[in-house]
């Protein structure tokens, strides 16, 4: 069945602005939303809480698993995964960036060494394998970032305007990178565009942030 996600009169103000009001939404596993809105209508606040990285004002975030709602425990913390637009690197090679999310998980050196190759060469970077992270294209770094969330299998893959500021080439490859994922039906993906095109190739259901409320369109 996989993880439901439900957020239940979400409200959040920060000093001189409300952000979220009585924001109530339910996201089905499998299924690939694409979320719009202006500057500041609070779409990446919105993440930041559903990742559970951020407590609401008021309301509530569930996720549900079998009828029953999961407790906000590490373990289902793991499960989830947030991609925020600045990608840290740590200062070391390619292949160490994205195999670090299995090392703290206890994985065994061969386990991480197969699935780190699979995954780099699903986002292009596996003749980067050696390369310094640090050295990576501002395109290739966002291609990192997916590639270090990919890694772990997050059920609920949330990804905050993934392709801002980089080049058509490299939009083309993350955008075709979440069309495989779509494909594949493994993980829940919420994606924060300001792109319509972008939202209506990638998305199943297309969702604005209006007035704290995220409405269908």
């Amino acid at each position: 069945m996989g993880l439901i996600l439900e957020v239940a009169g979400l409200a959040k103000t920060y000093p001189g602005q409300t952000v979220l009001r009585e924001c109530s939404f339910t996201f089905k596993p499998g299924r690939t939303y694409a979320l719009m809105g202006p500057n500041g209508s609070g779409k990446s606040t919105f993440l930041r809480i559903a990742a559970l990285l951020e407590p609401p004002d008021a309301g509530e975030v569930r996720y549900l698993e079998n009828g029953a709602v999961r407790p906000h425990d590490l373990a289902l913390r793991r499960r989830l995964n947030l991609l925020l637009p600045r990608i840290g690197v740590f200062n070391t090679s390619v292949f160490h960036n994205v195999a670090y999310g299995l090392k703290i998980r206890g994985r065994r050196a061969q386990e991480i060494e197969a699935r780190v190759n699979d995954i780099l060469l699903q986002v292009g970077l596996d003749h980067k394998r050696g390369q310094n992270g640090l050295d990576l294209s501002s395109g290739e770094t966002k291609r990192l970032g997916i590639a270090r969330s990919l890694v772990i299998e997050p059920e609920v893959f949330m990804l905050d305007e993934p392709t801002a500021n980089i080049d058509l080439k490299n939009t083309e490859i993350i955008e075709q990178i979440i069309l495989s994922m779509k494909a594949a039906a493994k993980a829940t993906i919420i994606l924060v565009t300001h792109d319509p095109a972008q939202a209506k190739r990638v998305g199943d259901h297309l969702l604005a942030l209006e007035n704290g409320h995220i409405v269908p369109l």
